[in-house]
């Protein structure tokens, strides 16, 4: 039987939006695709604002190189899926939360599984080009609300993080490619994109995974090392913010006087 929320929990949260609004975020659905350095952040500042309908996506497990960024890796727990790690950890934050965990790669093989119509908000904090622009049109198409991450690798400074429409991005490749792609593909897509218009640096080692300890390929059916043009170097002070700007375009749009009535 699931406990019910403690009210204490969002006391400070409820002071500052007020109750109506609590009410709001706490009847929400919402979904995370992809919960490493970026989305693991998000999912958690979600259900610390007081989110109790969740669901996370991820195929990948935890990499040692993951350390550095990901919320829910530790060195004890290298090799476990991501998905499954990060649901312990905010159970434990809110054991009257409902948050399903999907050990699954979002693509064109399994998109059908998930009926995006069903939530409020679609979190996209997906790393795979090809997948990231099907999770956008699908959105688009449904006309569900999706709030998209864009590059936060290749980046030292958390100050110039934006939000912009994806149209109005500014020195982000990885936003560019997007719209490029989605142009060629002759989608119309607009959403609302958490980016940096600080201007990339270069990584300074290899662009592959390079190291010892990388138990991807092992560990994991897929190798989504592999799948990737490039592996970016990244740090949590910048990847972080990234997730805790997205949760926030979620509770600030519940936080939006309802439309007047007609």
């Amino acid at each position: 039987m699931t406990p019910k929320p403690n009210k204490a929990f969002f006391q400070r949260s409820e002071l500052l939006l007020g109750h109506e609004v609590m009410r709001r975020v706490m009847k929400a659905r919402v979904i995370v695709f992809g919960v490493g350095g970026v989305g693991s952040w998000c999912a958690e500042a979600l259900v610390r604002s007081g989110i109790q309908h969740l669901t996370i996506v991820d195929a990948d497990v935890i990499c040692a190189t993951n350390i550095n960024r990901q919320l829910q890796a530790t060195a004890k727990n290298i090799g476990e899926p991501k998905a499954d790690e990060l649901r312990k950890r905010l159970v434990e934050i809110n054991p009257a939360a409902e948050i399903i965990a999907h050990k699954l790669l979002y693509d064109e093989t399994t998109c059908d599984q998930y009926d995006l119509a069903q939530y409020d908000y679609v979190i996209d904090a997906i790393d795979t080009l090809k997948n990231k622009l099907l999770l956008l049109k699908r959105c688009t198409e449904l006309g569900v609300t999706v709030f998209a991450s864009m590059g936060a690798a290749l980046k030292l400074d958390p100050t110039m993080i934006r939000t912009a429409r994806l149209s109005r991005t500014r020195h982000c490749p990885l936003a560019r490619m997007v719209r490029k792609r989605l142009n060629q593909q002759g989608a119309v897509v607009d959403c609302l994109c958490v980016y940096s218009e600080e201007l990339p640096t270069e990584n300074q080692g290899k662009s592959a995974c390079g190291s010892s300890e990388c138990v991807c390929p092992k560990k994991n059916e897929l190798d989504l090392c592999s799948m990737k043009a490039q592996i970016n170097g990244a740090l949590v002070h910048v990847t972080a913010p990234f997730g805790f700007v997205l949760a926030g375009l979620v509770i600030q749009d519940l936080a939006k006087p309802p439309p007047a009535a007609v």
